[in-house]
């Protein structure tokens, strides 16, 4: 159980995906507007991700490493994301409309987002993780991606408020806010 919890402080403070490995910026940026459309993405991502790393492992564990087809990983973990997201999108939008509306246009981007094949290649090439790690270590990581997501939004719609300068605005101080925070999650370095 200690070992778990490791994984997850580690994976959600200490490396965090987006503040200190710098995967999935785009979204990062892009969609920190608004604290609600953070959380939105947040909770996309962290779906999404965990999906994506049990059949990522699975596939790379008893198909990749099995047939020495590991050259063909990261095209084949693009291909699964991408059907995954797509089949994830066609269930929800049958299974339950009022979710698939919830999630909206955060779904799709999720294909994109290079912090889910990130993690995915992340946990197959670590050889001390099996599937249950594998898991909490996705699980966590898109936790952390969502924490740093919320935490970001929240600061972006404070600085609306904000007098700043006129060469600040927009992307540049969101830039500089960004470095803020991953020197705050620096901190937490000494935790794991």
């Amino acid at each position: 159980m200690a070992e778990y919890i490791l994984i997850f402080i580690s994976a959600v403070l200490v490396n965090n995906i987006v503040l200190a490995k710098f995967l999935g910026i785009c979204p990062f940026i892009g969609v920190s507007k608004k604290t609600s459309t953070a959380m939105g993405m947040s909770a996309a991502v962290v779906f999404v991700i965990v999906l994506a790393t049990i059949v990522t492992w699975l596939l790379n564990k008893y198909v990749l490493v099995k047939f020495n087809l590991i050259f063909l990983q990261t095209i084949v973990f693009i291909l699964v994301i991408a059907a995954l997201v797509q089949m994830v999108e066609i269930i929800l939008k049958k299974v339950s409309p009022p979710l698939y509306q919830a999630l909206g246009i955060f779904l799709p981007l999720i294909t994109t987002n290079c912090a889910v094949l990130g993690v995915a290649i992340l946990v197959a090439n670590n050889k001390d993780y099996g599937l249950l790690e594998g898991t909490v270590f996705g699980f966590s990581t898109a936790v952390g991606f969502g924490l740093a997501l919320i935490i970001f939004s929240g600061i972006r719609e404070q600085l609306e408020f904000s007098d700043i300068p006129k060469a600040l605005k927009g992307a540049p101080i969101a830039l500089i806010i960004a470095g803020i925070l991953a020197l705050a999650f620096m901190g937490f370095a000494g935790l794991a």
